[in-house]
């Protein structure tokens, strides 16, 4: 099991991971835009669905650990070390 600290934008024009950044404390976050709007979970599961396809794991692999109502989140990833997290995220990642 591996946390993964995301930072989402809901309402985006397109799903997609804009890359890594820091917050307010300089942690690392991942940058995460969807296209659903933050009603009734549906911006969480698109979330959820875009990070499992780009990781190459189940959706039931992913889920929301902290801040369900928050743009800033904590993602839980099973089946994937952080080492093997972050190299799939880099290899699958194409711009900033």
């Amino acid at each position: 099991m591996t946390n993964l600290p995301i930072r989402l934008q809901p309402g985006a024009a397109s799903d997609r991971i804009d890359g890594w950044t820091t917050d307010a404390e300089g942690r690392p976050v991942l940058k995460v835009r969807v296209r659903a709007r933050p009603i009734e979970g549906e911006a969480n599961d698109a979330l959820t669905r875009l990070l499992a396809k780009s990781l190459g794991v189940p959706k039931s692999a992913v889920s929301v650990g902290r801040g369900g109502q928050s743009r800033s989140k904590m993602i839980v990833v099973h089946g994937l070390d952080d080492q093997e997290l972050r190299s799939r995220l880099v290899d699958g990642f194409s711009g900033d």
